[in-house]
């Protein structure tokens, strides 16, 4: 069977018409098989939902005990038989709960990454290399410009700036899911022991983590807490409330934020970062490339981010590649989901 007769990109997103699904489905479908839990990728209203027990959990968490009319989970590495294909789900190393979603028919396999990094994360299973036919990259970070720096500098970088102005609350946005408890077990492994604030929006997932045996130390929500008392510490927020109203509570902040993003300083400067913090959860240009030549695919898909860039890296790779042009995905660190208003 050729690819695209297995997988092929229609309105509602990637559609298997040999199985019966979709997978991130932009819009309600009947059965969406669902990579990981960020909100542009896992979306309420389907009639069934097949995905890790994490990202379920986390769906529930998110939308509420009804957010599809039923739901399977499946374990990494499982494979289950969908109408007239094998699906197969592999770690993707992005967030908890994050997978690769393997599709196969007869001697083809395609995989489809969802968002991925290739770099450790001591808050989810790391990246699994799957050989394939197609590989369908993420391409959030798709240009040679983005090559993210050293975790544990920026976080050496955000603890100087906290022993330097021990009279200022530093507030960092991150995304609620997976950065946010990323960030807080980096600060932690760098060896700072005092509590850790966070604004209200994050603390049902993360203390999901927690549940999920991932030690974050000790957490306090922001809120309640006299100003005076937040100076010289560390705050994490969604990206939209630490230049908003919200931060008024804080002693002379210091806006920072940890996103892949932080690369661009106009961006940062355009956003009123005063200390950009480059870490990412997707993988940059030099890990897109190097997954795609571990995977041993001859064929390349490129979806929601900087397609053409990494196309005509394919294709000067001698890659049969394509760009997908898929539309309703986004990169999550832009904004907050649905449930980050203020608190």
């Amino acid at each position: 069977m050729r690819p695209q007769d297995i997988l092929m990109p229609v309105a509602a997103g990637l559609c298997c018409k040999p199985g019966g699904f979709h997978i991130d489905p932009v819009r309600p479908v009947e059965r969406a098989l669902i990579t990981h839990g960020h909100s542009d990728h896992a979306r309420p209203g389907h009639g069934a939902v097949l995905a890790t027990q994490e990202t379920l959990d986390i769906m529930r968490l998110r939308y509420g005990d009804n957010f599809a009319g039923s739901t399977q989970a499946i374990s990494y590495n499982e494979t289950i038989k969908l109408g007239g294909v094998s699906v197969t789900f592999h770690t993707a190393g992005h967030v908890l709960g994050s997978a690769q979603i393997a599709v196969s028919s007869g001697k083809t396999k395609i995989v489809a990454s969802g968002d991925y990094k290739d770099t450790p994360d001591p808050t989810c299973a790391p990246f699994e290399v799957v050989p394939c036919d197609v590989f369908i990259t993420e391409a959030t970070f798709g240009l040679p410009v983005f090559r993210h720096a050293n975790v544990e500098g920026e976080i050496a970088k955000l603890l100087a700036s906290v022993v330097l102005f021990p009279e200022r609350a530093h507030l960092v946005g991150a995304y609620s899911l997976g950065k946010a408890q990323r960030v807080i077990a980096m600060i932690r492994a760098a060896g700072y022991t005092a509590p850790i604030y966070m604004h209200g929006a994050m603390e049902k997932i993360t203390r999901y983590y927690e549940g999920r045996g991932i030690d974050l130390g000790e957490l306090r929500l922001a809120k309640g807490v006299k100003k005076a008392d937040l100076a010289g510490t560390i705050t994490l927020a969604p990206p939209s409330a630490i230049t908003d109203i919200w931060t008024r509570r804080f002693p002379d902040p210091v806006a920072a934020f940890a996103s892949g993003w932080m690369r661009v300083r106009a961006r940062a400067r355009q956003k009123g970062i005063e200390l950009p913090l480059v870490i990412s959860d997707h993988a940059d240009w030099d890990g897109l490339c190097a997954t795609i030549d571990a995977t041993g695919a001859g064929e390349v898909w490129v979806t929601h981010g900087q397609e053409d860039a990494l196309v005509h890296w394919c294709q000067s790779k001698g890659l049969k590649a394509r760009p997908l042009d898929l539309v309703g995905y986004g990169d999550e660190d832009e904004g907050a989901a649905p449930e980050e208003a203020a608190s």
